[in-house]
């Protein structure tokens, strides 16, 4: 009865484990800024298993155009509107499998006027 016991114990944990990280893999997710109109949007891409996989950004469903290479662009006062103050990730979650995608660097930070900025080269 033990050794049954410790079987099925075993098989229950190996099979919690072996979850698959196929449609959102962390490093499958991509970020990018673009231009849309008046204002600028962050463009999320990423693999699915299906179409019909429900994309979810910070726990919003979102519409995520192509079959299983998709994409989904998103304002960037929604993406700002959706995740934490100075946030540097965003969460996304594809066919049960959550990942947190790097969002383009800078993006969520506060305004900062310059009066000079110095570029040297090397």
């Amino acid at each position: 009865m033990l050794r049954s016991l410790s079987l099925m114990t075993a098989v229950l944990m190996a099979g919690a484990v072996a979850v698959p990280a196929t449609a959102c893999d962390g490093a499958a997710l991509r970020t990018r800024l673009v231009g849309c109109g008046s204002e600028s949007c962050v463009v999320v891409s990423g693999h699915r298993t299906s179409t019909a996989s429900k994309v979810l950004i910070n726990g919003h469903e979102v519409l995520a155009n192509g079959r299983h290479r998709w994409t989904a662009s998103l304002p960037v006062s929604t993406v700002r509107a959706w995740s934490a103050p100075h946030a540097r990730t965003i969460s996304v979650a594809v066919d049960e499998a959550v990942r947190d995608a790097r969002l383009p660097v800078g993006l969520l930070s506060p305004k900062t006027d310059l009066a000079m900025l110095v570029v040297t080269v090397k």
